[in-house]
């Protein structure tokens, strides 16, 4: 089975209680246990190949001698520990299906959510460093000329890495030699690469917000055609002790690795990529110190250009320093923040020189460094579905949509324009047949991706190439001979509704605050916000999802009923608490959500838990049939059948008065609690309940 403890706990009740009742097992996503699309082989690398993910055999043999579970469910010591991995590991692949399903950034919160759970231990430790990239993004791109999207971004080039590793056996093998994996089990490798990709992946453009106030101040010249740096202003960056510098402690630390002093992670950084590439690159370690000090205080070297990979890396150091302590960084956390290093400038052009046929050297081997090769491939295929924040690049015309086929070891893949936008692509074909029929001076016309996508790469610079000028410039960087590229195009109406966008709008999702705020509806008033986010840490991770999810369904309820909420001043009517009319409207919506997301972690319909005989020993009779109730994962409030819009409405019409509020008026307390958060307050659009 693939949740294996799942498994172990039905054999528990086996000898318990002499009858066959326990946790389902998860259903599988429609096509994923043998499609070899992105979300078929995304989550099932996550289903198959990382059983026993953050397992401990030492806790669950402590477990079996002392007769007390360790996991948390609803409270903790309810469920076995490995059972609550199992179920964490399950909430990862949920999450991860439903952001595929619409690219939206509030399905891309969760992912990070689980994957800093998982790894990290506690979200709230690293959540402004997430964060800050969305609101940065959302609210400063719009400044710019040039800005596209890099959130959700980053949840794609996630996916794409989890679907390679798990359809390229050779990519597998060079992973697995680099790290000398070869004594590991199967789910051992798959678990270790899916930390490992996850932090480079989820976090390698975390620096972004240092390039935009750059190409912020940049932009407000550009905007007249003015060159980048004659006779403009330009921002460099002062006081990065506070990012770079080393303490005795982590100092000490990587000299015992790696036998050499160093005073920043910086020059670690660069010496370490020097070890892994310098010789096939011809280049020492100081010529990359120098590039990795100087980028942030001396852009005018760099052509003007600020790279936030160099912030990206430094941010994250911090993050795992503080979250890890130093103690116990290894070689693949370097592993990780090099990669990240690497991926945007310095790989490309001060290393490789890809763009200038007279200094271009081979492109990046999988067999040097397996982390960066994944993620400079991914990052370059992930330009479709990625919300353009730029005034020039809203107007430009990218993928929205691609669709993927990683049959044999290659990536094939169809990206898909909005057939609305035809009149541009018949324009950039007229604009191209004028500039042919006038002897092709410069410049040459383009169309963003559109027009490297479709154009054939004819002997450029020299070379005999025969694939599009998208797949070249790949091919410039990595070398793809483990993977090879297919790409082609293709036309399709947008269908702009997958993302399920609704008027209720902030500076950011506010899904965490939200959470806090109705899991902690029921204590007194004036109970201090810290206290309310402990007892919130007190859940399972399936638990503070499911909080989260019901915070994430807000605005769709809200737009249900004529309202919506914003942390901006508006001149609409506030809303101070909703009507049971009103309430009759959404009530049956969260319930909806509450019956799909539970049956989705598993739980059945059932009652068990009400009437099975209770060991000896078990202590108080209502908390250790609570405990019960997690263990075997039934709730009388679920529902059997097929789970209709018709028949979970009649379900909960079916339900007691008191059982039919839950679904309604805890949003009735949330309104009394949002002024401790963000300032978000409750609208009602003109005529609305009128």
């Amino acid at each position: 089975m693939a949740y294996t403890a799942l498994e172990k706990m039905r054999e528990k009740n086996r000898k318990r209680f002499g009858k066959d009742i326990g946790p389902m097992q998860p259903p599988v996503c429609e096509g994923s246990e043998t499609g070899m699309d992105l979300k078929s082989a995304a989550l099932r690398f996550l289903r198959e190949r990382c059983e026993g993910l953050c397992f401990s055999s030492e806790i669950e043999t402590a477990e079996e001698e002392t007769g007390q579970y360790r996991g948390t469910s609803l409270r903790p010591n309810q469920i076995p520990y490995n059972m609550e991995m199992d179920l964490n590991r399950r909430c990862l692949e949920k999450t991860l299906e439903t952001f595929l399903a619409t690219g939206s950034a509030e399905n891309a919160y969760p992912v990070y959510y689980c994957f800093l759970e998982i790894f990290l231990g506690y979200y709230g430790e690293s959540k402004r460093m997430i964060e800050l990239l969305s609101e940065y993004e959302e609210n400063g791109s719009s400044l710019l000329l040039k800005h596209r999207d890099h959130y959700s971004h980053s949840v794609y080039v996630f996916a794409l890495g989890l679907a390679i590793y798990e359809t390229n056996a050779r990519y597998r093998e060079a992973f697995c030699r680099f790290y000398q994996l070869g004594e590991k089990t199967e789910a051992e490798r798959a678990c270790f690469f899916l930390e490992f990709w996850g932090l480079t992946a989820l976090f390698h453009d975390i620096g972004y917000p240092f390039e935009l106030s750059f190409e912020q101040v940049l932009s407000y010249y550009e905007v007249d055609n003015q060159e980048r740096g004659e006779g403009c202003p330009w921002l460099a960056y002062r006081g990065l002790e506070s990012l770079t510098a080393l303490d005795e402690e982590a100092a000490g630390h990587f000299q015992a690795m790696t036998g050499k002093r160093f005073e920043s992670i910086g020059d670690l950084l660069a010496w370490d990529i020097a070890e892994k590439l310098g010789e096939a690159y011809s280049f020492p370690p100081e010529y990359l110190q120098d590039i990795v000090r100087d980028k942030p205080s001396e852009p005018e070297r760099f052509g003007y250009y600020m790279d936030h990979a160099v912030f990206s890396a430094l941010r994250l150091y911090r993050q795992l320093e503080k979250a890890l302590r130093p103690e116990n960084l290894t070689a693949a956390h370097i592993d990780v923040l090099t990669a990240i290093l690497l991926h945007n400038s310095i790989f490309k052009f001060s290393i490789a020189f890809y763009k200038d046929s007279k200094l271009r050297k081979a492109p990046l081997a999988v067999s040097l460094h397996p982390l960066a090769w994944l993620l400079m491939l991914c990052d370059e295929l992930q330009c479709w579905d990625r919300v353009a924040y730029g005034r020039n690049s809203r107007s430009e015309l990218h993928p929205m949509a691609a669709a993927f086929d990683f049959s044999d070891g290659a990536v094939s893949a169809v990206y898909f324009y909005d057939r609305e936008e035809q009149n541009k692509i018949d324009a950039y074909f007229a604009a191209r047949q004028a500039w042919e029929t006038a002897g092709r001076p410069d410049p040459e016309p383009r169309l963003k991706a559109y027009s490297d996508m479709v154009i054939q790469e004819e002997n450029r610079d020299g070379e005999n190439k025969t694939g599009n000028r998208f797949t070249a410039d790949i091919e410039k960087i990595v070398d793809t001979g483990i993977c090879p590229l297919h790409v082609v195009t293709g036309l399709r109406e947008a269908e702009h509704w997958v993302k399920h966008t609704y008027l209720s709008d902030s500076n950011f999702l506010h899904l965490y605050d939200l959470a806090v705020a109705l899991h902690g509806r029921r204590l007194p008033e004036g109970t201090p916000v810290g206290e309310m986010e402990r007892l919130f840490r007190s859940l399972s991770l399936e638990y503070e999802l499911s909080t989260i999810s019901r915070a994430r369904h807000f605005g769709r309820y809200l737009d249900a009923v004529g309202c919506f909420y914003t942390d901006r001043p508006v001149d609409y009517d506030m809303v101070t608490a909703f009507t049971p009319e009103q309430a009759a409207v959404f009530a049956p919506m969260e319930h909806a959500r509450w019956l799909r997301e539970h049956r989705a972690m598993g739980w059945r319909f059932g009652r068990e838990y009400e009437t099975l005989a209770l060991p000896e020993g078990s202590g108080d009779e209502i908390s250790a049939r609570g405990d019960l109730r997690e263990q075997l994962r039934v709730n009388r409030m679920m529902m059997e059948g097929e789970f209709t819009d018709e028949k979970i409405r009649a379900h909960w019409l079916s339900l007691p008065e008191e059982e039919q509020d839950k679904d309604w008026k805890p949003y009735n307390n949330l309104l009394v609690l949002l002024r401790k958060f963000d300032g978000l307050r409750i609208y009602r659009l003109d005529g609305a309940g009128k």
